[in-house]
């Protein structure tokens, strides 16, 4: 019987030096798209999976995320005063559960695969998802539900994954493919970042993944990839061939949240579903005759 995938692990100490000088005092995960702050999708979607504990790997100045999920008793206090019920049942709502978040630091910036690592001994010897909160996806059910869904039946490594166009797999990790049943297709090979020429497919792995513990050994030989960094792509690739690995077609729009036009693009994807503001963007948006 295959182990349940009860911890999720969010790296989430990067600079965010792309949206300088916005992320100067606050974390990049703190930008909000519409009303609510990128690292809360990612939370949301973590839970509605049934994810037990997220754990958040952190860096310097990431207080702020910490705050968001704890209570804020003066707000609360003076929501509950002027009788703002449902601004109190908002912010109440997006606390989770006693022991269902942690956080350890990632000290020095070494890349996404020390990152993980950094998370080897809350993990500990079971299996785990990781969730790149700059990918939000907007699905009918949840991005990781259907990878779980799909991991009841491969067991071993899944990744989420999207074709690209072939002039962008410098940006993505890319699988080279072997054997195709629907949604899933069977992983031979990973390359980090190959230029255009060299990939060998363009179908790329995003922000979502669910791994075995053995990925901490492949890990702790800390060996450097793509741009001087201990890349988490290198390492998975060492598992290929020891235990089975998939990627998943997931059915949903990917956003990219950690580049302006894929924030500006969620902000108004996910604000023109909403009852409230649907309406008046869509007139607005009209109105510019672009």
């Amino acid at each position: 019987m295959k182990a349940r995938v009860r911890k999720a692990v969010m790296p989430v100490a990067g600079l965010g030096t792309r949206f300088l000088p916005a992320t100067k005092a606050m974390p990049k995960e703190m930008l909000p798209v519409v009303d609510k702050p990128i690292i809360q999708y990612a939370v949301e979607e973590a839970f509605a999976a049934g994810i037990e504990e997220v754990i958040f790997i952190t860096g310097r100045g990431k207080y702020l995320l910490e705050d968001h999920f704890d209570h804020a008793f003066e707000l609360e206090a003076t929501l509950t005063e002027r009788g703002k019920d449902d601004a109190l049942k908002t912010v109440r709502s997006i606390i989770p559960k006693a022991g269902g978040v942690s956080y350890t630091r990632q000290q020095k910036p070494l890349g996404l695969g020390h990152a993980v690592w950094c998370a080897r001994n809350l993990v500990g010897d079971e299996p785990f998802a990781v969730l790149l909160p700059d990918d939000l996806v907007k699905s009918d059910v949840p991005c990781l539900q259907q990878m779980i869904t799909a991991y009841e039946k491969t067991g071993g490594n899944l990744v989420a994954v999207m074709d690209v166009p072939r002039e962008h797999t410098s940006r993505y990790g890319i699988l080279d493919v072997g054997a195709v049943d629907g949604a899933l297709s069977e992983v031979k090979g990973l390359v980090e970042k190959p230029k255009p020429q060299d990939a060998p497919s363009t179908l790329s792995i995003i922000g979502r993944y669910i791994l075995q513990p053995d990925i901490f050994e492949a890990l702790e030989r800390k060996e450097r990839g793509a741009g001087g960094e201990i890349q988490l792509t290198d390492a998975m690739a060492r598992l290929i061939g020891h235990q089975p690995f998939h990627g998943l077609r997931f059915e949903g729009t990917r956003y990219d949240c950690g580049d302006k036009l894929g924030f500006l693009k969620a902000t108004i994807s996910l604000a023109l579903e909403r009852e409230d503001l649907g309406s008046d963007l869509a007139d607005y948006l009209k109105s510019l005759s672009l």
